[in-house]
Order: structure tokens, then sequence, then C-alpha cells
């Protein structure tokens, strides 16, 4: 059988370590998992209380229409239900708009390195790429704008950008909107928007309004800790939803992930008890990192990207034996350095020091 000519250039996805692996590999009893900007202190204990309640009845499809979380989340939002699209995790919502918006003689623009799976969906519609460099992790909007042309279709801003956390103001941001051509979707994908501590942020739903050509990207998967049941959304004028949702499958949401999404909305305690811990937990380990000379790129998630003196594969490997697992810059585009996910108090004091005794076995040359 033979696919599209673009399939011979690429791969499928491959998913970083599992635990249960490494545990056999390196006979560890616990394995702390600092790679997927997961959330560390769970999900709503609320969810897991209705757990018994939310599976019942799988033998019956979704609401393909998600109506109950999206009344909710658009009066939450401040928009109309019509302005919702709902995926199997914000990323299915990408390969959507790739599906919807994106052919051959197209082009898309995005920052390098960037969240992976615009490019993936892109180049399997038979788009061209355009990549524009990072400038110490942000993204390079002028440059960007300048890629634009008759055949772009789609802008991509990830903010904050993963895999450097670095966020688009709202001041770059306004510069973006007035500069792009109406006809060319923006598509700010806000995976990380509950993390984010500074003020300086656009109201990117509310520009909506203003802005017939935005989309807006968010999921339940990082702050609310739903990564296993795959839920996320988009908002946009409805001229755009109403095509995303032409293209999206009829019952692409399960009915236990809309039902677990409804309640972790709710539940702002958890969300700010979790937001708050991971503060605290990801300025200790600035702290630690400005301590020993390791720079970072400015975050406004719940992850770090630590450059560093030896090669991102190397101390993953270094880490991993040791029970930690976190994601090696060299997979990213940054191959000098990691990117860690902000864990337990205890867990990145522990990584801390892991990583000060690896770093001086290096500048010793006792490392292996």
């Amino acid at each position: 059988m033979l696919a599209k000519e673009v399939f011979k250039g690429m791969a499928p996805y491959k998913p970083g370590k599992q635990i249960e692996d490494v545990k056999a590999e390196f006979g560890l009893d616990r394995i702390v998992k600092l790679a997927s900007n997961e959330n560390p202190f769970g999900f709503s204990p609320k969810v897991k209380q209705a757990l018994p309640k939310l599976i019942e009845n799988l033998e019956i499809y979704p609401d393909g229409y998600s109506t109950v979380l999206r009344a909710e989340l658009a009066a939450k939002l401040g928009v109309q239900g019509d302005q919702l699209v709902f995926g199997c995790g914000s990323d299915e919502i990408v390969e959507i708009i790739c599906r919807t918006f994106l052919d051959e003689g197209t082009n898309t623009i995005m920052a390098t390195p960037t969240f992976p799976q615009y490019k993936h969906n892109a180049l399997i519609e038979g788009a061209e790429i355009k990549e524009v460099p990072l400038i110490n992790g942000y993204h390079d909007l002028e440059g960007m704008l300048k890629e634009i042309d008759e055949q772009t279709k789609i802008l991509w801003l990830c903010s904050p950008n993963n895999p450097t956390g670095s966020l688009i103001n709202k001041e770059q941001f306004d510069y973006v909107m007035d500069h792009c051509p109406n006809d060319v979707l923006v598509v700010v994908d806000e995976a990380y928007y509950e993390y984010i501590e500074t003020e300086d942020v656009p109201d990117t739903v509310k520009e909506i309004e203003n802005y017939p050509n935005l989309l807006v990207l968010r999921t339940f998967s990082k702050a609310y800790g739903l990564a296993g049941l795959r839920i996320g959304y988009g908002i946009a004028r409805e001229e755009i939803t109403t095509l995303l949702n032409i293209t999206r499958g009829p019952f692409n949401t399960t009915s236990t992930a809309q039902k677990a999404a409804l309640i972790a909305l709710k539940d702002q305690q958890f969300l700010e008890e979790s937001l708050a811990r991971n503060v605290e937990n990801k300025h200790q380990f600035m702290d630690f990192c400005t301590k020993n000379g390791l720079p970072f790129y400015d975050s406004e998630t719940n992850f770090l990207f630590v450059q560093l003196p030896v090669s991102g594969d190397q101390m993953f490997e270094y880490l991993l034996t040791k029970g930690f697992i976190v994601r090696s810059g060299e997979a990213l585009g940054h191959p000098f350095g990691i990117r860690v996910t902000i864990g337990a108090s205890e867990d990145m004091k522990q990584l801390e020091s892991l990583m000060s005794s690896y770093l001086t076995a290096i500048k010793e040359g006792k490392a292996q």
C-alpha cells in the first residue's frame, strides 16, 4: 500500500520512557517522572470521588456536542457555546485545524523549537513549513510576520512556549494581531495558561471580539491534571469553530472525559492549591539553578528548560539510573539542556542533589 509521499520522511511519535520499563531496567522501586509536564499533585479529589458514576453507561455513545461541559465552559469564558470546539486533548484540535485549512500549495509559519505537532500535522496535509528560530527562548515575532505571503494559512504561537516556557506578552500579542493579515489564522496555543504568573498577559479570549482570525487553544491535561482522559478545547469566532466542528469526528471526546472536565472546572480550590505549590517549587528550583550557574529560559509554565555544560542526553541518562525521568533537550532542538517538569518539593530537592553531584563529577573528571 502506498501512502502519501511525505510519510517517507516522517516517523511515528515515540513516547518517553515508561515508569515500569525504567523500574525493570535499573532495578528501582520508585520512579519520579518529570518529563511530560503533567501535574505532580494529581487531579481534583472530587473527580476521583465521582469516578464510579463517571464510568456508568459505557455502552452508550457520548454526547458529540459536549452540551453540559460546553455550557459551563462558555459561561466561565464569557463566550457563546458555538464558539467552542472540543478535542481529544488540544493536540487533536491542532490536527483538526490542519485538516481544515491546509493542503498542497499552502504554507504555515511556526517557531522552532516549539510544540512539534504543528509541523507534524501540517506536513501530512502537504503544506510547506516555515520555521523561524526562537531568540533567547522567545518567538521572533517580526521574523515570523515577514514570512507571511499569499499562500500562508496559519501562524502558530505557542504561549507560553513549549519547550522554553517563554510568554508572548500583551504588547507583543497586539503587535502580531495588528500586523497579521485577516485571512491568516492566528492560533495561540495556551496549554499552560493557568500557570502564568505575570499580569502582563493578553486576554486572548476577549480579543476574539476584535480579531476574526484568532483561535485560542487550552486544555484540561496540564493544570487540571486530566492528561489521561484527553480533553482540550478551542475558542474562536463561530465562523471558524463551525468549520472545525465539520472536520471533527462526531464522538471524539468520551463521556467520562466530559464529565470529569466539568467537575474539575468547578473545583477551583484544587486548581489554586496545585498552582501555588507549583510556583513555590519552581522558584526553589530556579534558585538552585542560579546558585549553580545553570542558565534557564524565562518560564511561565510548570516546567523549566535548564541549559547545561554537558549534553542533555548525558544528564538524562544519569538521572534515569537514579529513578528520575526528565526530557533531554537533544530531542527538542536544544542539545545542551534538559526540560524539567516541576514536581513535589521533596522530589525537586532530590533532583537538585543528583544534578549537583553529577555536574561536580563532570568538572572533576570523575563521571563516566
